[in-house]
């Protein structure tokens, strides 16, 4: 028999601590004490002894409590019912059987892509953009939040800006010339860095006012299959990240959501944090987006079979239809499962039938305020217990609860649609998030390196196949290793944002001419031509012009342009001056005779070699 309120206080020793709680505290240790977490309290040192870790104890009980939809109460009950799903070995898509999804298939620059693109940009101006920005960048060996490593280094562009840069092209070319809402959350590690870098940086050319910042909180950690909270000692629980699900719940309680839709914004588009190719996509997203009429469009890959990737089926069964992500490792069983004996194998294609999630997503506002408003942006929560054997009796480590933001279709009903939108792999999704070792020996296990490096050479990549789109004859160089990881020598490219956001700009933008395997292109500015320019070798041209200056730039260059120069093992080392985002590369630029030409002032002006 469970012993009263009085008796567990009495053996917890918090008797004599009772009269220093206020009511709130109270009432809330008496639940929890209900509740079986009567442990939380253990072993209290009497009045007058340690009062600041208690009442810092207290008050992280009660922000959870008020953060979490349903309350500590709620959290401990999800989570008792969870575990014992996962000690049972529930499957969670008992009855479901996977079929392939609604796809647009965009691997190609063809008309059906440029049709999407020209749609797509009719709406910057309805379009809201929210970036999911909870991680520091200690798994990549930078100190600081990953919205700050440069995504290039050429001219050390950091995500945060080239993000800025897209939205400020956005706005450019829209009719109404409406800021674009930019929604970033963050968590308590990056939530004051990121602020900092926008004001260190006047925002990077935005309005404060466009921009949101929403931050989620942290979850107690549990340490067995009865839901016990875990301590990391007498008055600290263990706390750990939610999720980037948490994004809909935030959407929600700050009611910016429905706010936004109040203002005319039509589709949210979700990014994440290091993905830099997200923008590539986002005029052809939209435009398949508001065309089919998706309330929910998930941004793909064309994925290996078994790829650590998850896979985004059709998943139909039960009286029910969804469209969600399958991880990878549930993926191949529940292929077994069902429809495949040989599970996860490759189609005439030789791909999978299910493309690879790359978790950037495009969500109708009308449906998705809806959803928000009957679900209080609570999506489904999982748990993924790591334990001693396989008994399942005991835990490595404590666990959480967590969500995926992807997860969202799980709310839909039959009115809801769903689709699935393909790109190529280098213009959609090359995350930042490997350090140099890992993503060597990634490479050598034949799988994606997901490093600053290719992450980087991607970047350059877009710019090429913006070049070749529009008739520039490319050169493409061979590849290089550099630390393990494989990086294109040239050319490099920059079309920024504000010099071409769609293929059809860039055709217009650029006549002819031809570019070298090493040799660097950067333009910036919405009022610049290339007529037959020509770079051979290592030549490097750097164009940039503000606003109502028209710039037309002809003939061939040549010059030493940049160099690759890779880092000693000294200069790699941690107590080094060298900055720590070239670091986690292995290399520098270094500009040997680029030229530069940059005009800052309204005009008509001609570049001729």
């Amino acid at each position: 028999m469970r012993p009263t309120f009085e008796e567990s206080m009495e053996l917890v020793g918090l008797s004599s601590n009772w009269n220093n709680f206020n009511d709130d505290q109270k009432e809330l240790i008496q639940a929890l004490v209900d509740d079986g977490q009567a442990h939380l309290f253990a072993g209290w040192d009497e009045p007058g002894i340690n009062e600041e870790k208690k009442k810092e104890f207290l008050d992280s009980l009660v922000k959870i409590n008020g953060n979490y939809p349903g309350g500590l109460a709620g959290y401990i009950a999800n989570a008792r019912k969870l575990l014992a799903e996962s000690k049972a070995g529930a499957n969670p898509f008992e009855g479901l059987t996977p079929e392939k999804p609604d796809t647009v298939d965009l691997t190609e620059f063809t008309a059906e892509f440029e049709k999407y693109e020209a749609i797509g940009a009719t709406h910057f101006d309805k379009v809201g953009m929210v970036l999911v920005a909870g991680g520091l960048g200690e798994r990549l060996g930078y100190n600081g939040i990953k919205l700050d490593i440069a995504v290039e280094v050429l001219e050390n562009t950091t995500y945060l800006k080239h993000y800025a840069d897209n939205l400020l092209a956005m706005q450019a070319r829209s009719e109404s010339k409406r800021p674009v809402p930019f929604v970033i959350m963050v968590s308590q590690d990056t939530g004051p860095k990121t602020i900092e870098s926008l004001e260190a940086n006047n925002y990077f050319g935005l309005s404060r006012d466009q921009v949101h910042i929403l931050q989620q909180e942290l979850v107690p950690a549990i340490a067995d299959n009865s839901g016990t909270l875990a301590l990391e000692d007498k008055y600290e629980l263990i706390l750990k990240p939610h999720g980037h699900g948490d994004i809909h719940m935030l959407l929600y309680t700050s009611g910016l959501a429905a706010k936004l839709q109040r203002e005319g914004i039509e589709h949210l588009m979700f990014i994440q944090d290091t993905n830099g190719p997200s923008f590539n996509t986002l005029p052809s997203a939209i435009g398949v987006s508001v065309e089919k009429g998706y309330d929910f469009n998930s941004l793909a890959i064309n994925r290996v079979p078994g790829e650590a990737v998850g896979g985004l089926a059709r998943l139909v069964g039960n009286g029910k239809e969804f469209t969600l992500n399958v991880e990878y490792n549930q993926l191949d069983p529940l292929l077994r499962a069902t429809i495949s004996p040989e599970g996860d194998v490759a189609d005439e294609s030789g791909f999978s039938m299910f493309p690879g999630n790359c978790n950037t997503l495009v969500i109708r506002m009308e449906s998705y305020v809806k959803i928000l408003e009957a679900s209080k942006g609570i999506i489904a929560e999982f748990v993924n217990p790591k334990y001693t054997d396989e008994t399942k009796t005991a835990f490595k480590k404590p666990t959480r609860l967590e969500t995926m933001m992807q997860d969202l279709p799980k709310l839909f009903g039959e009115s809801e649609k769903v689709g699935v939108t393909i790109f190529s792999r280098f213009w959609s999704f090359s995350p930042n998030k490997n350090n140099v070792v890992d993503a060597a020996a990634k490479i050598a296990s034949g799988g994606p390196a997901d490093a600053s490096a290719t992450a980087e050479n991607d970047f350059y990549a877009a710019g090429r196949a913006r070049l070749d789109v529009a008739g520039m004859k490319v050169e493409e160089a061979e590849q290089k290793m550099i630390l393990g990881v494989p990086f294109t020598l040239g050319p490099k490219v920059i079309l920024r944002p504000s010099f071409a956001m769609t293929l059809d700009e860039g055709c217009d933008k650029v006549s002819g001419g031809s570019i070298s395997d090493e040799a660097t292109l950067i333009v910036d500015g919405a009022d610049i031509t290339l007529d037959n320019v020509q770079l051979s070798g290592k030549s490097a041209l750097v164009v940039k012009a503000c606003d109502g200056a028209k710039v037309t730039v002809k003939g061939a260059f040549e010059n030493e342009g940049f160099e690759l120069v890779e880092l000693t093992g000294e200069e790699r080392a941690p107590d080094s001056d060298v900055p720590e985002f070239l670091k986690i590369r292995g290399y520098n630029f270094v500009n040997k005779g680029a030229a530069v030409y940059e005009f800052n002032e309204p005009g008509e002006y001609v570049v001729e070699a």
